[in-house]
């Protein structure tokens, strides 16, 4: 099973690469090696929020997957059921997972 903790971690790191390379992207915005770096980033946290939600619960509605959402039943009411993951949790933002 993952490590809910290093795939934060992950998420966050990634995350301000997409945000950085978004703020020169802005003001460089043919720069290729730079295009390429934000699509393999950009690539890199879209696998990692998804493999977030298979594992847990969905961080952005983006990620929300009744049939695949926290497959291992881990903080949830409905366990075993499909349902709507979004408020399964806890979430990051409520502490206690970083």
């Amino acid at each position: 099973m993952a490590d809910r903790n290093n795939l934060l971690k992950q998420i966050t790191e990634i995350s301000f690469t997409v945000n950085d390379l978004t703020l020169y992207l802005d003001t460089h915005p043919v720069d290729q090696e730079a295009l390429t770096a934000f699509k393999q980033a950009m690539e890199q946290r879209k696998q990692l929020l998804k493999n977030y939600a298979e594992n847990f619960e969905p961080l952005t509605m983006d990620c929300v997957c009744p049939d695949t959402n926290n497959k291992n039943d881990i903080n949830t009411k409905y366990p075993g059921q499909k349902h709507f993951t979004w408020a399964d949790g806890p979430l990051p933002w409520e502490g206690g997972n970083v």
